[in-house]
């Protein structure tokens, strides 16, 4: 990998890491929901009129986008409004490679090998770290939603992969059209429009700049970006950098937000990355389907 292109893997994990602490930031200005479905709205307008049709079926950007933006982000942002830490959530997140893995071979048949589970429970043993770490001074609850997100994310990598979007930032744009409507919903129901209404009406610099970021710099650069690598690079060699997100997550929460870094959360760490990685960099196997016998015709 050249230098330049090594420089923007690292630019594109830093940008995804310290999007937790900005958006803990924004849930201070917006209800969650409502911030998730601004961030969605941002995102897809005006990029939708540059970037082309759609690539792939509609049934495909439909399924991501109520999975990826209503399901996982909304679960997010929900359970870092109910106290989960933005640090936390940055490196609890990583454990959707697990789900990832074990949708792939429920739906795919993509067989982990020894390693792969091996990674899978390193990484829950990390969690397990993280929820003891999290239950000591914090909510179960948040930290189950952020849970549930990892999931949802595990389930929307899976069904990206059998749409294969030959275009990454173009595939991310139209899915970003697809929650806005649901989302903004689900606000009016269940946060109200009381509160939505105010929030926008006390809209300010740093309210609007956490969505333009969330929006422009971590949806559209980011997503852009790691496709633009992924075109010229094998997944094998672009995928490791992505392990840099909780880094620069846990880093940048502590440094602007002032969130303790404790030694069971260090520890947490240091098994959720490892768990990650060998789940994540360790080939799968394909389970062989059984071909269908022929029917059997009677004698005559």
């Amino acid at each position: 990998m050249r230098p330049a292109h090594l420089a923007l893997a690292v630019i594109v994990a830093a940008v995804w890491g310290v999007n937790f602490t900005v958006v803990e930031i924004g849930l201070g200005h917006f209800p969650p929901l409502l911030f998730s479905a601004l961030r969605f709205l941002v995102a897809a307008l005006p990029a939708v009129f540059f970037v082309g049709r759609p690539k792939v079926a509609w049934k495909w950007i439909v399924a991501v986008g109520l999975v990826l933006g209503v399901a996982k982000f909304g679960l997010l942002f929900v359970g870092m409004d109910a106290g989960m830490p933005a640090g936390l959530s940055s490196l609890v997140l990583q454990i959707q490679s697990v789900f990832t893995a074990g949708i792939a071979f429920a739906v795919l048949g993509e067989r982990p090998t020894r390693v792969r589970l091996l990674g899978m429970a390193v990484a829950l043993a990390g969690i397990g770290v993280a929820a003891v770490d999290e239950g000591a001074s914090g909510s179960l609850g948040a930290f189950a939603l952020v849970i549930a997100a990892a999931a949802c994310w595990g389930a929307s990598n899976v069904l990206t992969r059998r749409a294969s979007p030959p275009d990454a930032l173009n595939f991310m744009v139209w899915v970003s059209t697809v929650p806005v409507l649901p989302l903004l919903a689900l606000s009016l129901l269940t946060e109200g429009p009381t509160r939505d209404l105010a929030a926008l009406r006390a809209l300010d610099w740093q309210g609007a700049g956490t969505v333009g970021y969330v929006a422009w710099v971590t949806t559209v650069f980011g997503f852009g970006a790691w496709g633009w690598l992924l075109h010229r690079h094998p997944a094998s060699t672009v995928a490791p950098f992505s392990l840099l997100v909780p880094v620069f997550g846990m880093t940048s929460a502590a440094l602007f937000l002032g969130e303790p870094v404790s030694g069971l959360r260090w520890c947490a760490a240091a098994l959720l990355v490892g768990g990650v990685a060998l789940t994540s960099l360790a080939p799968a196997r394909t389970v062989a389907r059984p071909a269908a016998r022929p029917a059997v015709r009677p004698a005559a």
